[in-house]
């Protein structure tokens, strides 16, 4: 609006993240679309984890606390049913997408990155459904797929109602992804950060603005339903100290060796996963396998969020831990392997704090120091980190959804740091792109994330 410059003579875009808007400009009708997709995405959130919590009702009684204990509560045989029931509804719902709506997309990364944007309402909405169903009922695989892409996809049907440029539109698209995450796990400023190191790849102003307001937005709207705590409540504020700080260096370097071979494992299975009619009998084979893991193994079952919460408070033996970080990422792949569509980020993230509970609680008896929680939170932000190829995002999403462990920045932000250049130099491949389809294949309309 000013147009003179100040007497130095110099440009206010020098500043290297403060340049011009370019073709993404950040117009009024924009900044109006970008108010709506914020609304749309919190009401999005709050409808798909109404509906999540409906079916983990009707399957397995629950109503609060832990997941998993309400899953051990119940019987064996209930269990293999209720995984079986989710296999056929999640095979047949899947089969008839796949098929009938094969020349919809509704893969929000490819779109982003590779696409203009478009993402379709209609095939979007009806995989973010099923994909809860099966959750609910008791699938390996995330809950934040589905919001990230009911956010993105609103923000591509908004877009038509603006007639927004194809670069207005993919930001837009990945500001609703990001707020997506952001408003089911009550993390705003980690969404935003998300949407611009994950989704978009720039941390330009004119990016990083609209970020923060649609994830301010959504988060905010998302309280209408859910809460506005922190998603792991409780968690202690761990101290830093010498004998942690060692081991997050150590740790580093082996949880970057890790995310690779895990990051590997879900680009393996999401490429060879059952398609068309196989489908049909594969996926309920897999769900029962799980059913089956589950008489012994409750904590398996769901996204692994009460694994990574009761690894953060320090919970458990070392046989039990270092079981379940084994078994998770392999339960994962077997769902994404079977056909079936979810996120990997709660899965991973439980995966780093199981080893680092795991690992941290061998540490202690050789270095004493610290508690074992301490050491899970710092696996946590290393694994995620390294396998999103995203150590800002890593960072901040577990700091936000402990509301704890500013104190252990330190060590965090080295094993980080470690384990993200690990992966990059090595692969560079992540938890997204290690799932993006085929090119030349018919069905990369079919996505491993949103179909």
């Amino acid at each position: 609006m000013i147009k003179r410059r100040i007497p130095s003579g110099r440009g206010a875009m020098e500043q290297p993240n403060n340049t011009d808007d370019g073709e993404t400009r950040l117009t009024p009708q924009f900044w109006l679309a970008v108010a709506l997709t914020g609304i749309a995405t919190g009401l999005f959130g709050d409808l798909l984890m109404w509906l999540l919590a409906e079916v983990e009702r009707a399957g397995f009684h629950y109503h609060a606390g832990y997941f998993e204990h309400a899953v051990d509560a119940v019987s064996s045989s209930r269990r293999i049913v209720v995984l079986l029931i989710g296999g056929v509804i999640g095979a047949v719902s899947w089969y008839l997408i796949r098929r009938y709506l094969s020349h919809e997309r509704s893969d929000i990364d490819d779109a982003i990155w590779n696409g203009d944007g478009e993402l379709s309402l209609r095939r979007s909405l009806l995989t973010s459904v099923t994909s809860e169903v099966v959750i609910g009922l008791g699938a390996s695989i995330g809950r934040e797929a589905a919001p990230k892409l009911m956010g993105g996809a609103s923000g591509s049907m908004i877009s038509h109602w603006f007639d927004l440029s194809p670069a207005q539109k993919r930001l837009l698209v990945a500001c609703g992804g990001g707020a997506g995450l952001a408003c089911v796990y009550n993390v705003p400023l980690g969404g935003a950060i998300f949407t611009a190191e994950v989704l978009y790849g720039s941390f330009a102003l004119p990016v990083v603005m609209p970020a923060l307001v649609t994830s301010l937005i959504a988060t905010m709207v998302a309280w209408l339903y859910l809460p506005t705590s922190a998603t792991y409540a409780d968690i202690p504020s761990y101290r830093f100290s010498g004998s942690l700080m060692v081991w997050s260096l150590l740790a580093g370097v082996v949880i970057g060796l890790l995310a690779v071979c895990y990051v590997r494992l879900i680009g393996w299975a999401s490429h060879f996963r059952a398609k068309g009619a196989h489908i049909l009998w594969i996926m309920p084979l897999a769900f029962g396998v799980l059913g089956v893991i589950g008489i012994w193994c409750p904590h398996l079952f769901g996204n692994g969020k009460d694994m990574a919460h009761d690894a953060f408070l320090g919970i458990g033996g070392i046989g039990m831990l270092f079981a379940l970080f084994a078994l998770k990422p392999i339960v994962t792949a077997m769902m994404l392997g079977s056909g079936a569509a979810g996120g990997v980020f709660t899965p991973f993230l439980a995966t780093g704090a199981l080893f680092g509970a795991c690992f941290g609680a061998m540490w202690i008896h050789v270095w004493p120091g610290s508690p074992v929680g301490a050491f899970a939170l710092v696996g946590a932000a290393a694994m995620i980190g390294a396998s999103m190829q995203a150590p800002l995002a890593g960072l901040v999403l577990v700091l936000e959804l402990t509301h704890s462990a500013f104190s252990l920045a330190i060590p965090m932000m080295a094993a980080t740091a470690i384990a993200t250049f690990l992966v990059r130099q090595i692969d560079g491949y992540s938890i997204y792109s290690a799932r993006l389809p085929r090119r030349d294949d018919h069905a990369a309309l079919a996505t491993p994330e949103g179909t």
